[in-house]
């Protein structure tokens, strides 16, 4: 396979992200479903929550059925069964059917389409891992960006229900055709020019059974990272609106400004720190995230003015986008490209948990203070403590080998210092 056709099966990857990215604009959807069905805000978003937390033990299905059969057949069921998920979104007329179909099946979907490209362009992408994940999820940042103003049309002109179906069909024709192009690549596979032996150090020198990554205590700090990370970022993304609204009196209108600027920001950050670590370290990156986030909420819990709340915004949804860009990498340094899938696809259930901490920690710090800049002040302190994870983070040594060797687990590895 030459190293034109290993960036067809990258660009194919992206398109796939940019199609389960669509999630990201659910927001669009709140309005029109309530007013359609006479829900409450509340229950229509649970619909999109149920989703996310159903994607990381969908990822983790997936990353072990790559193990089995590849890249493809795991591509295709989740183009299945994300695209069948949504458009019978547009025929749900009660609360549990809209859960099924959005929160589970389309989240079940969703969660095994997503591990794909990412297990899969580590492995064609050696040299190039942070920079290649990261183009991957960008795609997925960027999702409700190109969702977003097509649903909005469709539903002024056909209705919600109908603009469900009509997503649900081009989201399934879309992966389908993108996921004929996954791949792994031929054993003992090598670009030209790339030399495993001058490779970055803290790299293993081995892949990890899924057993033995979670028979190190790095995969559960890894864990924590991700977890810590996205309840930082979706907190701001579940309140982003009424957090302007209520901060700077802007109209509801001007908040959905604001909306769309952090949307720039999750996409553009999954790439722009993922490339930036394969330079100063995964590490590295994450510590400056984590640091730039507890300042932003800091600044967040002082000001009033509409300017300086969207700037500080889109620098935590930078770094927020960033976690998702550099973690997969992260992980396949630690834990080598052979088992990813299952390996990355279980920690993954850090984004669910997430997503369900996230927004509700938020909601009862700003209920028992009355207003969002107390909530900010306390994310500040968290994001802050946070900076430890990374800073005692090393990759896994010898030692825990042996360790391992002892217990049954596995063989002995080297990892390269």
């Amino acid at each position: 396979m030459t190293t034109q056709n290993r960036w067809l099966i990258a660009a194919a990857g992206v398109l796939m992200q940019i199609a389960f990215g669509a999630v990201y604009a659910w927001s669009v959807f709140r309005i029109p479903l309530s007013h359609a069905h006479g829900w409450t805000i509340a229950e229509v978003t649970a619909a999109f929550e149920i989703a996310i937390f159903i994607v990381g033990f969908a990822a983790f299905a997936g990353g072990l059925w790559m193990k089995r059969s590849g890249p493809r057949p795991v591509a295709l069921a989740g183009a299945i069964l994300y695209g069948l998920g949504t458009m019978l979104t547009g025929t749900a007329h009660s609360l549990s059917t809209l859960y099924l179909a959005y929160g589970v099946i389309g989240g079940a979907g969703l969660g095994l389409g997503y591990i794909v490209p990412i297990a899969t362009l580590v492995r064609w992408f050696p040299d190039k891992r942070g920079m290649i994940t990261g183009l991957a999820v960008a795609g997925f940042g960027a999702g409700a960006l190109v969702t977003a103003p097509v649903a909005n049309s469709l539903i002024a002109s056909v209705g919600v229900g109908r603009t469900f179906e009509v997503l649900g069909l081009a989201y399934l024709v879309v992966v389908l055709a993108c996921a004929l192009a996954m791949q792994n690549p031929p054993e003992g596979y090598v670009p030209a020019g790339y030399s495993a032996a001058g490779s970055q150090r803290g790299r293993s020198a081995r892949d990890f059974t899924l057993r033995q990554a979670l028979g190190t205590w790095q995969w559960y700090a890894l864990w924590l990272t991700l977890f810590l990370n996205t309840t930082a970022g979706i907190a701001i993304i579940s309140q982003a609106s009424p957090m302007a609204q209520e901060i700077s009196g802007v109209s509801a209108a001007t908040a959905a400004g604001m909306v769309g600027l952090i949307s720039i920001a999750n996409g553009s950050g999954r790439f722009l720190w993922a490339w930036f670590s394969d330079a100063v370290g995964r590490r590295t990156v994450f510590l400056i995230m984590f640091l730039l986030q507890s300042a932003a909420f800091l600044l967040l819990s002082q000001v009033h003015r509409f300017s300086l709340l969207s700037l500080l915004a889109f620098v935590i949804l930078l770094c927020y986008g960033g976690g998702f860009g550099a973690m997969p990498a992260f992980a396949t340094d630690y834990f080598g490209a052979g088992q990813i899938g299952s390996i990355y696809g279980m920690m993954l259930t850090a984004w669910g948990f997430a997503a369900v901490f996230g927004p509700s920690l938020v909601a009862e710090i700003r209920q028992a203070t009355g207003h969002y800049q107390g909530a900010m002040s306390w994310l500040a302190l968290a994001t802050l403590i946070s900076t430890v994870v990374p800073l005692l983070l090393r990759p896994p040594r010898e030692r825990q080998s042996r360790d391992l060797r002892v217990e049954g687990v596995g063989t002995p590895y080297r990892v390269r210092s």
